[in-house]
């Protein structure tokens, strides 16, 4: 059976870890990267040392107009919400956050879905290849366990799109082609994702996943605490802040 696959590529953690996940069960698997309006471009700058590395397809697509519809957001209008910092482990999941971006899960899934279909399209309507042994396979990295209570994070959320794409394509009303979203991670704690990618050989010293953009991750935000959470819980070094060499100065990164 041949599978295509497409793996929305943050250049966090999660995200990195399940491109690597997808990387052996693909036979052609391209990493999709959105430059969406967010406030900084560090994550989608290592996103691209992340494919490079890994060897797999890389597309930075530019949807930046998505700041100015989805604009009720920390992450895409931060002058007038500022990132929460100091949350602890305790309250971060407890209420859904100002770094939600509205709908953003919804939007990525959708265009993902779109240039998946058009892969397997081509490769059926061109390239003779058979509807029959052929899947459509989006990867994605949410976590509803240790995460920050983003309801586009959640299993039910991802069962209910699967089923929409396969109505609403022509993948899966004529070839009985469905999309398969999976989401390797989103029973794991962060511990446990942190095990994964070293099992996987995810690049991880390359990720970023601090809601700002410096040269150092801000270690105050609800992205780093959960990110210091996991490593601190797997008994390993964050491998960025080897690298940076600020291991062990309270900052981390997801």
């Amino acid at each position: 059976m041949a599978i295509h696959g497409v793996s929305l590529l943050s250049g966090g953690l999660d995200s990195t870890t399940v491109t690597a996940y997808a990387r052996s069960r693909c036979d052609s698997l391209t990493a999709l990267t959105f430059r969406y309006g967010q406030t900084h471009s560090k994550e989608a700058d290592c996103a691209t040392e992340i494919a490079a590395r890994l060897g797999v397809e890389h597309r930075l697509i530019d949807i930046s107009f998505l700041k100015d519809v989805a604009w009720y957001s920390a992450l895409t209008n931060p002058k007038a919400f500022p990132v929460p910092k100091g949350t602890t482990t305790e309250q971060i999941g407890a209420s859904i956050p100002i770094t939600y971006v509205p709908l953003r899960n919804t939007i990525f899934i959708s265009l993902a879905a779109a240039y998946l279909e058009s892969k397997v399209l081509h490769a059926i309507e061109t390239g003779g290849q058979s509807a029959r042994v052929t899947r459509a396979v989006i990867y994605m990295a949410p976590n509803a366990v240790d995460f920050s209570g983003y309801p586009d994070c959640r299993p039910e959320f991802f069962e209910q799109v699967a089923r929409t794409l396969g109505f609403g394509s022509k993948l899966g009303t004529q070839y009985g082609v469905n999309f398969d979203v999976v989401t390797p991670i989103i029973h794991l704690s962060k511990a446990e994702i942190v095990r994964l990618a070293g099992e996987v050989n995810a690049p991880i010293d390359l990720t970023w996943s601090c809601y700002e953009g410096g040269d150092s991750p801000c270690g105050q935000c609800d992205s780093c605490v959960l990110r210091a959470k996991g490593f601190v819980e797997a008994g390993v070094p964050d491998p960025l802040l080897v690298r940076l060499g600020k291991a062990g100065d309270g900052n981390a990164s997801r």
